[in-house]
């Protein structure tokens, strides 16, 4: 019976994979298309005759390497911004929880369900007033306040997993809490803290609505946008050479992910692992 309920899991999980691969699996063959065989469609799918000259097009293409690095500095400066805010609330939830505050943390994470989309209008007009509209500045600010309230139960799950006996002698020695806080559970909590880090960066680098509607220099476009008005320009017309830049677009973060993977999931999993202990 366990060797059947293991063949079913193994199955479930293969069946999600090939569900969430396809597409990338397709997006790569167009990529790989020379212009001949893009037009033949669905009728073959790995290419007669693959060429990686839709990648050199694109790399050669003197903007795409900035839009690739205005997503970089987006990215990581909204995660680091929102891992900055998110550590020492996430501390005073773990060791100094207010009154209510499993309610508070529910509420907290009740707000990552609300979409941009309802926010950014009131958001747009006050950035014009700020005068930060077209900013990368705007950008990194509701990139940080959307990856936030994950980034606070991530990283209170970090310091659950720490004794609390560690604070108590901190406190015998003379030790206050900011100096129990930044010697101690700091230093331990760094797994969680850099994996909220790194979902804040990965939900970062996928955002289209935020920068599409707050920037429109396309000096300031970071490269989930650029895409999308890449495939007017006149130098990137074509469906391969769209489905390369895609591929470069998808490629750090996934790449970044899977190296990763193992830490973030030990790193998710601390905090439960310790309160079952």
């Amino acid at each position: 019976m366990t060797r059947l309920g293991d063949i079913l899991t193994w199955a479930l999980g293969l069946l999600i994979a090939a569900v969430f691969l396809a597409p990338l699996a397709w997006l790569l063959s167009l990529a790989l298309r020379t212009p001949a065989e893009v037009y033949l469609g669905a009728a073959r799918f790995i290419p007669e005759a693959p060429t990686l000259a839709n990648f050199a097009q694109v790399l050669g293409d003197g903007a795409f390497p900035r839009y690739l690095w205005n997503g970089v500095k987006l990215s990581v400066a909204g995660a680091a911004l929102a891992v900055l805010l998110a550590t020492p609330a996430a501390w005073a939830f773990s060791r100094r929880p207010p009154r209510h505050g499993e309610r508070l943390l529910l509420a907290i994470l009740a707000l990552q369900m609300v979409s941009p989309l309802v926010l950014m209008l009131p958001l747009y007009r006050w950035f014009d007033r700020l005068g930060l509209l077209d900013t990368h500045i705007a950008v990194i600010l509701v990139l940080a306040a959307l990856g936030l309230p994950l980034s606070v139960w991530l990283v209170k799950l970090g310091f659950d997993a720490i004794p609390r006996a560690l604070d108590d002698a901190a406190a015998i020695d003379g030790a206050g809490a900011f100096a129990s806080f930044r010697e101690i559970s700091l230093p331990l909590a760094l797994p969680s803290i850099a994996s909220a880090f790194l979902l804040s960066m990965i939900a970062g680098w996928g955002q289209f609505l935020v920068p599409f509607i707050l920037l429109s220099k396309d000096s300031t476009l970071p490269v989930s946008v650029a895409i999308f008005q890449y495939a007017g320009s006149t130098s990137a017309s074509t469906t391969q050479v769209l489905a390369a830049a895609a591929m470069l677009a998808i490629l750090p973060a996934l790449a970044l992910f899977l190296v990763l993977q193992r830490a973030i999931t030990r790193a998710l999993t601390s905090g439960t692992i310790s309160a079952q202990g």
